[in-house]
């Protein structure tokens, strides 16, 4: 039986949410799956081939590669020649407008020479060709070399620098004048501008026509593959033109239509599939952590864990990017073992190696590395309280997946092989042990997002110079040692509980911080306070019962105050709330009922808020932290005061029900309260008296 169970009747609403997170998680692994029917192999150039032979199933054509086809689409533009028309209207026209406007009013201050001359360079640039801008840039922008210009029935080939635009052509007007005869300034005069327009026009019909000609020319395959046929042998290192066998054979498999009963028999092979492994660990969280089901965060961060891997793992395989080795599966598990426990990360590994597998046509030797590799992980992180210890087990993690794979190797002979061993899976390997130090990286986030809290940030609240703990050291020197002592007696109980010992130490250190608002009421305060001020009064004098008690019973909620003003993580939160559970301050209620035994009390003003601990860290410290504030009242320490002491303090404790709602049993009550006594006898052991020298 595990402790984190609860075994109670699974209402109706908790059931459908259960059923409907398995439809969904399935649904995502299905649609992420690569396409069924299609063979997927993992190959690159220049690597050899690790798989069995692949033969030809039907023959297919062998096509080009998208980079050679764009080299020869690029190398045949150079063929390619868009039509325009000619418009000899146009230079018509415009000669006639200039020999209007020149007879109307440019004779008047031009010479009468310079009209034929203008006549006979617009006739010339007319008859090379004027294009507008727009289209000249376009022409540019494709590379195009040539242009094909045509008029009625007669085409001609003109290269695309021979022709004019509007502004090319004014400025050979006006560059390329006779300087003797004619003056440029008179020149200029004329505004020449207005008399060139556009005479060729683009057209789309008929260039569109010569660019389907020109694509026609170019052929799409460079061979044939024929039925039967051996693609690539094993071992065999793949080059330009086996890869692209390999791709056009897969594109071949894609044209393959399929009918509708193949599709519905693959798509139902998926789910059944997909759906027992995600039911395995559907069952593993009831059996063994159903309080993961009653916590959404912890449910939702091992689903996300869980189905990140596999569809990275679908794309790497449906797109052909790399080898899946090359994926950090160990991050997996190092992070479930930092937040959750061993046996939680090692069952969701092995369920996701396995999830993804299903994309893979030989996962034999993928899931063997993988598992073990896993194994590693969650055996040699015992705790991640700083980098190091993430360092040292992601080298146990490669060393140990190379070992394995190594072994494989021996096993089916490949070193004595002409080929030899994959050297490429080796270099995998070890990329994915460089990538698995990102867990580190992770921590914070995963932190913030589930509210989690990692070894690491305990080790951090762990110190004393912690301005928090340093404040509580100044304030209540007192609540400070006490603090110290109750950390030290929780953790040791912790040890022998297998329980988790830093957690309930850091958890112990903040439990009464809230005693820094009213340090002077609680007695491990006063006894210092009354040796540097003998003359100073209890504060509790004059005072009720029901004051006193709600001053004391204060120090649980004023803890949480400075608690969440000073970003102490939930789980350290809750100790100091659950610390007293819904104990009693039996002092002041024995003392108020004792004056008045007539009288009814109403025993909620001596009561604490709660909750009662819920799990066993908290209940842990519960004992200790009443065990040694008691110890302090104790007139002399021996073995039956102390043995006393700690079975009438946790039996009261069990008698009022503060153990009822935690996986504590009473075994595990027993064994700790034989530890709390042998500490206590450790720290109060008698000393030896020293003689006195005679003399």
């Amino acid at each position: 039986m595990s402790r984190y169970n609860h075994y109670r009747k699974t209402p109706s609403k908790a059931i459908f949410i259960r059923v409907l997170g398995v439809v969904v998680t399935v649904a995502i692994l299905a649609i992420g799956l690569p396409k069924a029917g299609i063979v997927k192999y993992q190959y690159q150039i220049g690597e050899p081939w690790d798989e069995d032979p692949v033969i030809a199933q039907d023959s297919f054509p062998v096509f080009k590669s998208e980079e050679r086809m764009q080299q020869e689409r690029d190398s045949l533009r150079s063929y390619y020649e868009p039509y325009f028309r000619v418009d000899p209207e146009v230079e018509a026209g415009q000669i006639d407008s200039f020999i209007r406007c020149f007879d109307a009013d440019l004779q008047k201050v031009i010479p009468k020479h310079y009209k034929k001359h203008v006549e006979e360079q617009l006739a010339y640039v007319y008859s090379r060709g004027i294009i507008s801008l727009e289209d000249y840039d376009r022409l540019k922008n494709d590379n195009t070399r040539n242009v094909r210009l045509y008029q009625q029935n007669n085409s001609s080939v003109e290269p695309v620098s021979y022709l004019f635009t509007e502004k090319s052509a004014y400025e050979y007007l006006m560059n390329t004048t006779d300087t003797i005869h004619i003056e440029h300034d008179k020149l200029a005069q004329c505004n020449l501008s207005r008399f060139l327009w556009a005479n060729m026009t683009y057209d789309p019909q008929k260039s569109e026509q010569q660019r389907i000609e020109v694509d026609n020319m170019m052929v799409p395959y460079m061979g044939q593959v024929l039925s039967g046929q051996k693609i690539v042998d094993k071992g065999q290192i793949v080059d330009e033109y086996i890869f692209q066998e390999l791709i056009s054979m897969e594109q071949h498999q894609q044209q393959q239509a399929k009918s509708i009963t193949e599709i519905v028999y693959i798509m139902v092979g998926k789910i059944i599939l997909l759906a027992i492994l995600v039911i395995l660990l559907l069952i593993y969280f009831i059996q063994f952590r159903s309080d993961f089901l009653l916590n959404y965060r912890n449910m939702l961060f091992v689903m996300v864990m869980y189905l990140i891997f596999p569809l990275i793992t679908y794309q790497l395989v449906e797109n052909n990017m790399m080898s899946v080795f090359i994926i950090p599966y160990c991050i997996l598990p190092i992070l479930l073992r930092v937040f959750q426990d061993s046996r939680t990360a090692f069952t969701t590994h092995i369920i996701t190696i396995l999830t993804c597998a299903i994309s893979l046509q030989h996962p034999y030797e993928f899931i063997l590395i993988q598992s073990l590799a896993g194994m590693v992980a969650v055996f040699s992180l015992q705790q991640l309280q700083q980098r190091s210890d993430l360092f040292r087990a992601i080298i146990l993690v490669t060393g140990s997946a190379l070992f394995i794979k190594l072994s494989i190797d021996l096993i089916q002979g490949n070193l004595f092989k002409p080929t030899g061993v994959d050297t490429y899976t080796y270099i995998y390997l070890i990329i994915a042990g460089a990538l698995s130090l990102m867990a580190y990286l992770l921590l914070i986030p995963i932190e913030r997002i589930f509210r989690f809290t990692s070894a690491v940030t305990l080790v951090e609240l762990s110190n004393i110079n912690n301005p928090l703990l340093r404040t509580l050291s100044e304030e209540a020197p007192g609540t400070f040692q006490h603090s110290m002592q109750v950390s030290n007696l929780a953790a040791e109980v912790a040890n022998r509980l297998g329980a988790k010992s830093l957690l309930v130490r850091i958890g112990a250190l903040y439990h009464d911080i809230g005693k820094m608002e009213n340090p002077g009421f609680f007695t491990e305060n006063q006894n210092l306070e009354e040796k540097e001020q003998s003359s100073e009064k209890n504060p509790h004098n004059g005072l009720s019962s029901e004051k006193s008690a709600q001053i004391i019973i204060k120090h649980v909620t004023d803890g949480m105050k400075l608690a969440e003003k000073h970003g102490l993580p939930r789980v350290i939160r809750d100790f100091i709330i659950t610390h007293h559970g819904h104990g009693m301050t039996k002092y002041f209620y024995l003392t108020i009922k004792n004056a008045n035994p007539d009288r009814e009390i109403d025993k909620s003003i001596f009561t604490y808020p709660g909750p009662n601990p819920t799990t066993i860290e908290q209940a842990i410290l519960t004992m200790a932290d009443s065990v040694e504030a008691a110890s302090h009242s104790l007139k002399q320490y021996d073995d039956n005061s102390i043995d006393n002491l700690v079975e009438n303090i946790v039996g009261e404790q069990m008698k009022d029900g503060l153990f009822e709602e935690c996986a504590i049993t009473l075994q595990e009550i027993r064994t700790a309260k034989e530890t709390l006594k042998e500490k206590l006898r450790t720290i109060y052991h008698t000393r030896i008296q020293y003689p006195k020298e005679k003399g």
